[in-house]
């Protein structure tokens, strides 16, 4: 049976479902200037450390399924309108969809695995910096279900740390996803009073690390699939990225960008001469012209050709349901549809020791960092370089909505 699409996929990366529209922040460029050096963690001034993980989250039963829906819906950076319109227009959406969406969370055991998977990463991670004599400790803050980005901000100031780095779960900026979230953080850290010096990580889109762990988990299933795959018959390796309309883009949003600069980086990490790999976009969910290929495209396309696939998805760090039921069930039966001849999936890094590695070595990386910005919030602003990495057309680009980030030495 083919799952309706409508019901397993969101309009954002990351998310468990989708809505129609988004909201697009308008901001100007500006330069960054040095800042100073980075905090001590050694014996004689080991510093508490909050790291912050952004994810969307997803229902953790299935009476959660229609309030997540509403929470997604009515949250202005998915459905941009006035709020007098937008919170009835949002339930009603939501109300509509929840049957579908429950349909697809019951292939999942009634649930979305998001939340233990986050927590997973963040105990990894927070074993890795212990290794390495950071005292840190990782909060899950989940933007549309349990928990919220409240309870772990009421978590982190009652752990009182020295310091804070904010690490999105979204390899890519965008508008939609950590921008709601540094939304979300900053007023409730404002509304609180919290004012712990605070950097933000926006974007680790072709970090080396990450793509270096990445294009390992790829190798194994590449090999894996390889073996499998009839002697003659081209392997494509498609990367699946989650799709926006391209209104959001063209009005400044870095996340195709960005998505791009990511596949970029894995392919040249892959090493692999004459590697067939493509780029398409899954779960368009509206009228609107989305960016493409989109997936169902791509997949018929390789039909077409005689073309095996292996899919990856590469704007996703953790299972959730549009690789469980999307690409697993929902494109799978579409292949054999379409005349694939084979049809393999890249698992998630989820808790892969050289993907925690790697965000690590983000979260080290961005604290003594010297470039960057300083956010509306005054702290300060680094992508995985340090400075602003989009170019100037990505207006969306957090950084350029910041001011020169400037500490003294």
């Amino acid at each position: 049976m083919m799952f309706s699409r409508r019901g397993a996929c969101p309009l954002t990366p990351g998310v468990e479902v989708a809505s129609g529209a988004i909201m697009s922040i308008s901001t100007a460029d500006l330069p960054a200037d040095p800042a100073g050096p980075p905090p001590s963690d050694g014996p004689g001034g080991r510093r508490k450390l909050a790291v912050v993980l952004f994810n969307l989250g997803g229902p953790d039963s299935p009476e959660a399924v229609r309030p997540f829906l509403t929470n997604l819906f009515t949250d202005p950076a998915i459905l941009r309108l006035p709020g007098f319109i937008r919170q009835p227009l949002g339930r009603f959406i939501a109300a509509r969809r929840t049957k579908e969406a429950s349909a697809n969370y019951a292939i999942l055991g009634g649930k979305s695995p998001l939340r233990e998977l986050t927590e997973e990463q963040g105990r990894a991670l927070e074993a890795v910096l212990s290794a390495e004599g950071v005292q840190a400790r990782c909060f899950v803050a989940m933007r549309y279900w349990h928990p919220f980005t409240e309870q772990a901000l009421r978590e982190v100031v009652a752990w009182g740390p020295d310091e804070v780095v904010l690490l999105p779960l979204y390899p890519q900026f965008s508008t939609t996803t950590t921008g709601s979230s540094l939304t979300a953080w900053r007023e409730a850290a404002a509304k609180a009073g919290f004012d712990a010096p605070t950097t933000t990580l926006c974007c680790w889109h072709s970090d080396e690390g990450f793509a270096e762990a990445t294009a390992a988990i790829v190798r194994r299933a590449y090999e894996e699939a390889r073996a499998k795959v009839p002697e003659g018959v081209t392997l494509r390796l498609l990367f699946s990225a989650h799709g926006l309309p391209e209104t959001i883009v063209k009005q400044g949003d870095p996340y195709q960008w960005q998505v791009e600069r990511s596949v970029e980086a894995v392919v040249e990490a892959l090493a692999m001469p004459g590697l067939d790999h493509a780029l398409c976009y899954q779960s368009r969910v509206t009228p609107q012209k989305w960016l493409g290929p989109s997936a169902e495209e791509a997949i018929a396309q390789a039909g077409a050709e005689g073309v095996a696939l292996l899919i990856c998805p590469i704007a996703f760090v953790s299972e959730h349901s549009e690789t469980l039921v999307e690409l697993d069930v929902e494109y799978r039966e579409l292949a054999h549809e379409k005349g694939v001849p084979g049809y393999f999936r890249v698992p998630a890094q989820n808790s892969d020791p050289a993907f925690i590695e790697a965000v690590a070595a983000l979260v080290n990386k961005v604290r003594a960092e010297a470039r960057g910005s300083r956010d509306a919030a005054g702290g300060k602003l680094c992508s995985f370089a340090g400075g602003r990495q989009c170019p100037k057309g990505h207006k969306d680009c957090p950084h350029g909505a910041a001011q020169p980030l400037r500490v003294a030495a």
